[in-house]
């Protein structure tokens, strides 16, 4: 941290976003600055007690408590996922009178990552993967305790602005967006049908890219579309010594991993980006043992549905080919799994939204701390929230994290800061929340205002 936010503090991150005159006019204003050093004190407790998808009670019951507080009327546990179980969704209501309805999104799930950034309130919680049985660190490595934080400080800035804006708020608490499964499990726990359908959807990323106090957005394609795929190879196990025996499922696995690789270099149109990663492979139990199969997990990234079908198709017609040419007989074929469950399309922000939404961003921090993105390869769930063929309106913005003087010192050295997904990632708090309070409050306050 540089000694310039050092000195800043929380009494002073927001005056740096707004002129003299204007923080003394601005009631709005003047309560965030006042909430400023409580939403920190939240930021660090979310970051310091981090839950994996699925998991995210702790920070569940502080955005209900918080909403609550505010005036908000919440209903808590909503969503289901598909073996039945129940989600720790978030939905907080405030209605205003007559007008539109504006659903403010924020994801709340950690990731299973060891934190290593030597913060203060770093986490240091530890826990068995739901998926490997491993124990893994828990870590908020992605910025939902960012987004957690500014949805809370906007829930307070909205409520107690209620004499310039009409309508009503519908603020989401988002379980399980990093297995992409959240937003889909909300939906099919009936969340339109029970709380109302909303008029159109906004929310906010946190990014190493951005210095804090910046924001950007994209008009358009703006996060590509993902979805997971789960192989398994399968061969005939036996001893190493007598591999001639019988058909090393390790070596077809390798193979595959390295064939897979021209989907995308050569089937695949190259103005239509694609992306395919073997995120993790396991197979096999001693160095002298050949097993019986080995298992594979895949993300795949995309923006269109033709790039979706052609990157499917050659997943499947590889195994195929694998299991042919392995002399493998048909029940020993690999096994090509799509987790329809942990898939999501790509975020597309509604073009006249997200206009709208960059004109508020500048008139709120200034024209110079708005850019225009470029789309990008991660991938959210936040656009299942507007339902098939972009029914709902969607503005997905980008929030900057990031020390100034750090991240211009990284890309004259020719590096990034540490991002989103990895252990050293480390937001700066106090203009990050700031920024996105005031971004976010001034953003619904132009969709919802009175005229």
């Amino acid at each position: 941290m540089s000694r310039s936010h050092l000195l800043l503090g929380t009494a002073g991150a927001l005056a740096l976003l707004l002129p003299a005159a204007a923080r003394a006019a601005s009631p709005t204003s003047a309560l965030q600055q006042q909430q400023l050093p409580n939403l920190v004190e939240i930021y660090k407790t979310l970051h310091a007690h981090p839950g994996l998808s699925h998991h995210e009670e702790g920070a569940a019951a502080i955005v209900a408590e918080e909403l609550r507080k505010a005036g908000y009327e919440v209903t808590e546990h909503v969503g289901v996922y598909p073996d039945g179980s129940r989600a720790f969704g978030v939905v907080g209501l405030l209605k205003n009178g007559p007008g539109p309805t504006l659903l403010i999104r924020a994801d709340m799930d950690a990731l299973p990552i060891v934190e290593e950034t030597g913060l203060p309130y770093a986490s240091r919680v530890m826990t068995k993967s739901p998926t490997t049985g491993l124990e893994v660190g828990v870590m908020h490595a992605c910025g939902h305790d960012i987004h957690t934080t500014v949805l809370i400080g906007v829930a307070r800035s909205l409520a107690a602005a209620k004499a310039r804006w009409h309508g009503t708020l519908m603020l989401v608490g988002q379980p399980s967006e990093e297995t992409v499964d959240g937003a889909r499990a909300m939906l099919a726990d009936h969340l339109y049908e029970r709380f109302g359908r909303p008029d159109m959807i906004i929310g906010l990323h946190d990014t190493n890219g951005l210095a804090a106090g910046t924001t950007a957005i994209a008009i358009g394609p703006a996060q590509a579309g993902t979805t997971s795929v789960d192989i398994t190879i399968r061969g005939i196990g036996g001893h190493g010594a007598m591999p001639e025996m019988g058909r090393d499922p390790i070596v077809l696995a390798a193979q595959y991993v390295t064939q897979i690789q021209t989907i995308v270099s050569r089937e695949q149109d190259p103005l239509d980006p694609a992306v395919i990663t073997v995120g993790s492979i396991h197979g096999g139990s001693k160095r002298n043992i050949i097993p019986d199969e080995v298992k594979l997990q895949l993300t795949t990234r995309y923006f269109s549905d033709h790039s979706r079908q052609v990157i499917l198709s050659g997943l499947r017609n590889m195994a195929a080919g694998l299991a042919l040419s392995a002399g493998l007989p048909p029940e020993r074929a690999p096994i090509v799994t799509v987790n329809e469950a942990e898939s999501a399309p790509p975020t597309y922000n509604d073009p006249k939204l997200a206009t709208r939404v960059r004109a508020a961003l500048a008139t709120s921090l200034g024209a110079d701390k708005v850019f225009t993105s470029e789309k990008v390869m991660p991938s959210e769930d936040v656009g299942v929230f507007g339902l098939e063929g972009h029914q709902i309106p969607l503005a997905y913005y980008s929030l900057g994290a990031m020390d100034a003087e750090a991240l211009a010192r990284a890309r004259t050295a020719g590096h990034e800061l540490p991002g989103p997904h990895n252990s050293h990632f480390a937001p700066v708090p106090e203009l990050t929340v700031a920024t996105g309070v005031k971004s976010m409050t001034d953003v619904a306050l132009t969709l919802l205002g009175k005229p």
